[in-house]
Order: C-alpha cells, then structure tokens, then sequence
C-alpha cells in the first residue's frame, strides 16, 4: 500500500485512521504491516464496502475533506471491490537503524551468503553487487533509468532493490535511491571476482 507523504504525516500523528483502496481484491490482510517512508503501519481491520455508504467523518479519518473528494479519488482507479482499512502507526521501520549501522564481519559473512543466494536464483546470474555499484554511483536516479543501463525492465529492477533493502543495504529516496551507509562499507569490503 502506498500513502503520500501528507497522509502518512497524519498516520504517525493518530489524525489518520482509515484508508480506502478500490482493487480487484484485497491487497492487505488484518494483523499484517505495511512498511513504508515514515515507518511501519499496522492493519488493524479490513472490509469490502458500497463507496456510497462512506461516511464524510470516514473520509475526513481518511485523510480528506469530506466523501465527495474520496469517491472523487475513488474514481480513478477503475472498478474493483472498494475495501475500508483501519490503521495504526506502530513505529519506525526497523531497516532505518539496521542501514545506519556498519557490518560486523559476522554480517559481512551472512550478506555475502545472502547475496549469493539471489544471484543463484536469479536466471540472470550474478546481479547483486552490480546493482549495488550502480546505485552507489548513480544516487537519486529515476528506477527506470537505472534499469535501463543494465537492460532490464523496471518493474523486475525495483523488487531486486527492494530485496536489497531488507538487508539494509539501500534506501529509498523520494527519487531513487541511495546506498546506505551500511551497504557502504559492505561494498568497500565485499570480494570481488
């Protein structure tokens, strides 16, 4: 699930409480978390709804002025089961601490190992660390760019990315992204072929 940044303000502050997504089914269940920007969220309910039975107080606890400019936004998503979900700021992502610090050799030894584990599956072959390299070269450059110079296709590049930063090796950038300093000196260190 994706939030703008105004709403996932509101999220952490407890101003935001509900969120309405329009989808073919349900993209989240209840009891799970969504990570993103600002933090982790938590998905304390989920229902299928009438769009017309949302109530302007529901709106305004989504985050806008009222129903008309939800169903508004509604709208552009095309047809779909229309889904109330019930959030709850939970805290920080805990990648935001594990990308600041720096591996130890026992992490060195479990990233390279983990690192090598996606180049074996990959039917590419070995992409991990030249896609570290790029990204270390290239900072707050478009995903589509970046795939480009590698010939990929932008969708398959950002969910390599992403496994990246579950490692705590990247991060995400408003445009972009950028290697953590963790991947950082992973990088210095890592063996080369």
């Amino acid at each position: 699930m994706l939030f703008k940044t105004a709403i996932l303000e509101g999220i952490r502050d407890g101003s935001i409480t509900l969120a309405f997504r329009r989808w073919p089914r349900s993209r989240v269940r209840e009891g799970g978390e969504v990570r993103t920007a600002l933090g982790v969220v938590a998905v304390t309910g989920i229902k299928a709804i009438e769009a017309e039975k949302i109530s302007d107080a529901e709106a305004r606890k989504a985050g806008y002025a009222g129903k008309a400019q939800l169903l508004a936004e509604l709208a552009k998503f095309g047809s779909g089961d229309v889904f109330r979900i019930a959030l709850r700021f939970v805290g920080q992502d805990p990648r935001v601490a594990l990308r600041k610090q720096a591996p130890t050799k026992s992490d060195e030894t479990d990233i390279a190992k983990r690192l090598a584990r996606l180049d074996k599956a990959s039917k590419d072959g070995a992409w991990t660390l030249k896609v570290l390299d790029l990204i270390a070269g290239h900072p707050a450059v478009r995903a589509a760019d970046l795939a480009a110079r590698l010939s990929w296709e932008t969708q398959p590049f950002k969910i390599r990315v992403r496994k990246l930063k579950e490692l705590g090796l990247t991060e995400s950038l408003e445009t972009g992204y950028r290697i953590s300093p963790r991947g950082a000196a992973y990088l210095k260190a890592a063996p080369r072929a």
